[in-house]
């Protein structure tokens, strides 16, 4: 790999100019912050009926209606109890021993206890109902609503004005084959957006529990300030992936754990050499949350692209895993993602993203977006940069 030293001087345009459209978008965006306003409700429960998916038509229907988010704390009561009883019916027929088996005996005394409307695996199946895990992923067992419906998954917005404060003109890898020989002409500020959905293809894999979900994440770098290089798109990286969740129901240090998954994911620009950049990995997705918290944690295993490998360092540059977490307040959602390569000396890197999302009108929010560290975009994996964002979303995370 090339020194700092050795790679070639860049150009770097007039830094005024460059931040001028950061400076006004921040000015705009700032009296929008300030006279921000709760989402109002659908005038009436009639204007719900013209939404096409069953999700965002129920969500209609629930913000009509003035309906209460359900009570979380009050489902994980129940399971706790239900669970309670369970092992205290398991254990009593262990103590008297009689003839019908453990598990007949232990259902005779549960419809005894319950109606065929709550029995105790259902109050179990229901833990962490209305969450926020359980709001993306469905985890409750009253939660799910069904295959291929279309879905929420990563933040879906617009950031018109996104700075760096180093551009990355001449990319490069340690394969010689990806490494740019000529200096790209590239402005400081340019546009980004995300988009991300998901959708549920196997639902109840194991008895009531169990998910197969699909997700596709896009994300872009436009150079539509550089009408002097034709405003090209400097990096797009799509990323598909599929995922096994399962629902969970535990306790740890205060937070409730609620979420188990493991993936296959792709990463890619879709770009010839020497700007192709590529990888895939074996994701494995821990979540907790607690009241208007969540919290993801995931550790991730590369899958080796052999001799034929556009970046064979990446994993020392953006990382072996992440962690996210996300808080609600007052319509606000905050997010601080972190990651690292878990090794020491010359190999240790990482970065940081912190995200804050204010309300402005109805599901439009502003967005402000802060990345310091490697591998804000796969053509940058080991380029280090600071970058500031501002724009719209139109979904957050919960």
């Amino acid at each position: 790999m090339r020194s700092a030293a050795n790679r070639p001087a860049r150009s770097r345009p007039n830094a005024h100019a460059a931040v001028r459209p950061l400076l006004w978008a921040l000015a705009a965006a700032a009296p929008l912050a300030a006279s921000a306003q709760p989402v109002p409700a659908p005038a009436t429960p009639e204007a719900c009926t013209a939404i096409a998916g069953d999700a965002d038509r129920l969500a209609c229907y629930d913000k009509a209606l003035n309906r209460q988010a359900p009570d979380t704390r009050a489902a994980d009561v129940a399971a706790k109890e239900a669970k309670a009883i369970q092992r205290n019916l398991e254990l009593a027929d262990q103590i008297e021993g009689k003839a019908p088996p453990v598990e007949a005996e232990s259902q005779r005394r549960r419809n005894d206890l319950y109606s065929s409307e709550a029995p105790l695996d259902s109050a179990i199946a229901n833990a962490g109902k209305g969450g926020l895990l359980d709001s993306r992923w469905e985890l409750a067992k009253d939660s799910k609503l069904g295959v291929f419906n279309f879905r929420a998954y990563k933040p879906v917005y617009l950031l018109p004005a996104f700075w760096t404060s180093d551009i990355n003109e001449q990319p490069y890898s340690p394969n010689p084959r990806n490494q740019v020989p000529t200096p790209q002409a590239l402005d400081s500020v340019e546009a980004k957006f995300q988009l991300s959905f998901k959708t549920k293809a196997v639902e109840n894999l194991f008895g009531d529990n169990g998910d197969i979900w699909m997700g596709y994440t896009q994300s872009s770098r436009w150079q539509v300030y550089n009408a002097d290089n034709s405003r090209p798109f400097r990096e797009t990286n799509y990323e598909p992936e599929v995922l096994l969740v399962f629902r969970n129901n535990y306790r740890i240090g205060g937070w409730n754990g609620r979420m188990a998954a493991i993936g296959l994911n792709h990463q890619s620009n879709g770009r010839a050499d020497p700007l192709s950049r590529s990888w895939n990995r074996v994701i494995a997705n821990i979540g907790l949350d607690r009241e208007d918290w969540a919290v993801t944690l995931r550790p991730w295993w590369r899958i080796s692209d052999g001799n034929d490998d556009d970046n064979p360092d990446i994993e020392d540059y953006i990382g072996r895993g992440d962690m996210t977490i996300v808080h609600r307040r007052g319509g606000h959602e905050f997010s601080l993602m972190a990651r690292h390569s878990l090794r020491g000396g010359d190999r240790s890197h990482g970065a940081v993203q912190f995200d804050w999302a204010f309300p402005i009108h109805n599901s439009l929010r502003g967005r402000l977006q802060i990345f310091d560290g490697y591998g804000e975009s796969l053509i940058d994996y080991n380029h280090r940069a600071t970058y500031i964002g501002l724009g719209v979303s139109l979904l957050e995370w919960y």
